[in-house]
């Protein structure tokens, strides 16, 4: 994300627009022939403050949910080779001009140029979270305040996406730190490496080749990341040194760049801003991005600050220049710091859990004008107070200080969470149906009384719903997407046992664990989980990250062959029915047969089989709806009829159970009222933990229901034969 801005005229900075010539007006060759300077400075290149315009406009109208430029988000990678270009060439100059390059005046004008806005800001959105995006994850909030302080809420990112079940969790409101935290680490390392190139190398061009190789490490690995790690490609500083690295290269080649033909420069400068602008049409969020997708606008960036230089009045600086993006330009880093955080706390604070709408637009556009009372009431202020712009001591004090006052405040604010409001004390449905002489009547009864209201005594709590995994995940026996070979024993139940059931599927039906769990201690059976995140029981290849889901394939045929091996009594199986086939074909019919190949595999000598079919869906992540709605749960219920997102599926798989003989279990009763109601709140005890998974609570709940069923399918000692 932009790092450097023009201050507002009448004082612009060469730190902020380069001094590189001007487009000449002369006919090629004529290097005497210059035009007038533009309004603000001799020679500053205006058209770079317009490109700052654009790309932090197709940033902020992307993220307000603009479709048609749903690629917007290749604006921040417009500002990596803007900012490399920038900043290397200030300290070439400052080489040139001093014969050094003094690191402490350095890191210090980068304090004052960052640290004041972005610390108000950080400040700013942590008060809105407190105030308007609830309990459940404020803590995790306060974190992310922490680490965008110090500039490492990358990594946070990175690792957190990571975790497949924060797919469905809402955006950190200071999740947009991430792309300065990038340009702040790419900047420890690089002017250490340009002062000792500089001494090595006494030729200029020699200097390319540690950035280079810089680069090219980076490249590599970001084309790695992109297919391995998606979140670690996207948010992390090692894949995307590169795109900084293209700026820095141009830079040194700053002093050439006048010398290309005018008609040259002018077509370059226009095929580079095409290259942004497809870029932001054509990518969206399906796009494998960063990895080789990412050259398009970063070589595109890279062609408008080449060809501005000499392209004339025929270049895309004609465009870029105009008064109306120079000014957009000047705000741009204000403007993206708070473009973000009002899309996210806005709409929230205005009773719209789902920030959808019209009033993400506004909201990004509101952050204009607070952009630039930033600009004039904190950045410039600050920025060039004399205190600070002559001692490069004070200014780097002043930024630890600043950074270190707003891990503070974060860390304070732990410790006063917001509270929800709370509604009566509910029954508790564990113990209601324990009790219960028919437990299924007893749920029935408890689906039926509808809760609005969060109940006074939530148990689990809300946050504990959300984040505490069962043992099968505290483990480490659910593979992840990356993982092919289970390394860990998962036994659980009665390890003694002679009896032995198996969870065989993906997620699904690891929800299931802690009420088996408990039966299978309760009648003496081996329990064992195979499990992998997002991978189908059916024979099929689904697809992930834009590819063939490879390493599922290869844990279900391996994990297949190792239960054969075993001959458990029982293999409980189930998937989620949400996924997309990799290539082209009918996905209910390959589904369908995909399972009945499983299920003929599975079911031989003294094993059977059951199917869980998949559970009902909510209409968004559970917890976070209650959190947004806790005095109208309802408005996060959905009816049964809407709750399977693929029913073809469902109904091949029914069809591919009844034609191998394998017994089928459906759900829907256990988490659905025969009103049809489906709630996020039953009794005492949330339904879900997230979008799609059903809370540990609830089926714990569950369990003597759960029990019934198996016990009258396959008896205690799981020797009958449903519908033998």
């Amino acid at each position: 994300m932009p790092v450097r801005r023009l201050a507002q005229p009448p004082r612009p900075t060469s730190e902020d627009v380069p001094a590189v010539p001007r487009p000449r007006d002369g006919a090629p060759g004529d290097r005497g022939n210059r035009p007038a300077p533009a309004a603000g400075g001799a020679g500053l290149r205006l058209d770079i403050q317009g490109l700052r315009a654009v790309a932090v406009s197709l940033v902020a109208i992307s993220h307000a949910g603009v479709s048609s430029v749903a690629g917007g988000y290749v604006g921040v990678d417009v500002f990596f080779v803007i900012s490399g270009f920038l900043i290397t060439s200030l300290m070439l100059r400052e080489w040139s001009r001093e014969g050094r390059i003094a690191l402490g005046r350095f890191y210090a004008r980068r304090a004052l140029r960052l640290l004041p806005a972005s610390t108000l800001v950080v400040l700013a959105t942590l008060a809105g979270s407190w105030l308007f995006l609830g309990p459940l994850r404020f803590a995790d909030y306060a974190k992310d305040a922490i680490a965008s302080a110090w500039y490492v809420v990358n990594f946070r990112l990175a690792e957190a996406g990571t975790d497949y079940f924060n797919t469905d969790v809402p955006p950190s409101p200071f999740q947009h730190f991430w792309s300065l935290a990038v340009e702040e680490q790419f900047y420890l390392i690089w002017p250490i490496v340009l002062i000792v190139a500089l001494k090595l190398f006494r030729r200029r061009a020699l200097l390319a080749i540690p950035l280079l190789a810089l680069a090219t490490a980076s490249f590599a690995l970001n084309l790695h990341l992109t297919e391995t790690s998606p979140s670690w490609a996207y948010f992390g500083s090692q894949g995307r040194i590169w795109e900084l690295a293209v700026g820095a290269l141009l830079a040194l080649a700053a002093h050439r760049l006048d010398d290309i033909p005018r008609p040259v420069a002018a077509v370059l400068s226009w095929a580079g801003l095409a290259a942004i602008g497809y870029s932001a049409v054509v990518f969206d969020e399906s796009t494998r991005f960063p990895g080789h997708n990412a050259l398009i606008p970063v070589l595109g960036a890279a062609a408008v600050l080449a060809g501005g230089a000499a392209a004339g009045r025929y270049g895309a600086g004609a465009v870029l220049a105009l008064r109306p993006a120079v000014w957009i330009g000047g705000i741009s880093y204000a403007w993206y710091l708070w473009h973000w955080p009002l899309i996210i706390i806005v709409p929230a604070a205005a009773g719209f859990g789902e920030h959808e709408g019209p009033l993400r637009l506004i909201a990004a556009l509101c952050g204009i004008p607070l952009a630039w009372l930033t600009l004039h009431l904190v950045e410039n202020p600050m920025r060039f107070h004399r205190a600070f712009k002559a001692h490069a001591a004070r200014g780097l004090s002043l930024g630890l200080g600043l950074s270190a006052v707003a891990a503070a405040l974060a860390v304070v604010a732990t410790q006063f969470p917001p509270t929800l409001d709370e509604g009566a004390a509910r029954p508790s449905p564990k113990a209601t149906i324990a009790a219960a002489s028919d437990p299924r009547a007893a749920l029935v009864e408890l689906l039926e009384q509808r809760v609005d209201k969060l109940p006074s005594n939530l148990e689990p709590s809300m946050r504990d719903t959300a984040y505490k995994r069962s043992r099968v995940y505290t483990d480490d026996c659910a593979l992840t997407m990356a993982d092919t070979v289970q390394t860990q024993p998962c036994l659980y139940g009665d390890k003694d046992a002679e009896r032995s059931v198996v969870l065989f599927g993906d997620s699904h039906v690891a929800q299931w664990f802690p009420a088996l769990d408990e039966i299978a201690r309760k009648h003496h059976w081996r329990l064992y989980s195979f499990t992998k995140n997002a991978c189908k029981v059916a024979q099929i290849t689904i697809e992930y990250n834009g590819g063939p889901y490879s390493t599922c394939d290869d844990w279900r045929a391996t994990t297949l062959e190792k239960i054969l091996d075993m001959e458990p009594e029982l293999v409980i199986t189930s998937s989620s029915n949400s996924a997309k086939l990799y290539g082209d074909g009918d996905m209910a019919q390959a589904w369908g047969k995909g399972q009945a190949e499983t299920y003929r595999k599975l079911q031989q000598g003294r094993t059977r089989v059951l199917t869980l079919l998949d559970t009902p869906w909510p209409k968004n992540n559970a917890v976070d709806c209650a959190v947004a709605h806790p005095d109208s749960l309802g408005s996060c219920a959905r009816d049964r009829s809407e709750a399977d997102p693929k029913p073809e599926v469902t109904k091949a798989i029914r069809a591919a159970a009844a034609a191998e003989d394998v017994a089928v279990i459906d759900p829907y009763d256990w988490v659905c009222a025969p009103s049809g109601n489906c709630p996020v709140v039953v009794g005492n005890t949330m339904v879900y933990r997230d979008y799609g998974h059903l809370a540990d609570g609830f089926v714990e709940a569950l369990t003597p229901v759960v029990e019934a069923e198996l016990l009258k399918l396959f008896g205690t000692d799981l020797s009958r034969r449903p519908g033998a």
